[in-house]
């Protein structure tokens, strides 16, 4: 399965099958599960998730994509626009991987005791500046959508 790729300022209300939406200026890549079963990825871009790659013709993302929370299980890898599918995964070994995954982003975010929360406000000629959304928690959708 070959997917196209559409750059674009906000994530579209309705996403197509075979298209992966990427927003540089959102961090997100999403596009409509490779198996058919119509459930949205959305595959956040950071150095703690995925990496995009361009290449002027087309798109790669890394690590692969492993939909553990849907129905369908489904495993596969975007290279050059490319669904290579990748074998399943036991329980234990997502459960490995995630907790990885949990660890790296603790050591990035260097957040010991566990708890990545936005940081205080400053303080500012004796006064409290306004805390500001953390980079993560702007929304990406252009339209209204419900998380499920």
């Amino acid at each position: 399965m070959i997917l196209v790729h559409k750059f674009v300022d906000k994530i579209p209300e309705n996403i197509e099958e075979g298209v992966i939406y990427i927003s540089i200026e959102c961090e997100t890549a999403i596009h409509k599960c490779c198996c058919g079963c119509g459930m949205e990825v959305v595959t956040p871009l950071s150095p703690t998730d995925w990496t995009l790659i361009f290449d002027g013709v087309s798109v790669s993302l890394d690590p692969s994509i492993g939909n553990w929370s849907f129905d369908c299980h489904s495993h596969y890898w975007i290279r050059k626009n490319e669904v290579i599918w990748s074998g399943s995964w036991n329980t234990r070994k997502i459960n490995d991987k995630r907790k990885e995954e949990l660890e790296t982003k603790l050591q990035y975010y260097n957040k010991p005791d566990g708890l990545m929360t936005a940081a205080k406000p400053k303080q500012r000629n004796g006064r409290k500046k306004k805390a500001r959304k953390a980079k993560g928690a702007k929304s990406i959708f252009s339209g209204k959508r419900s998380n499920n």
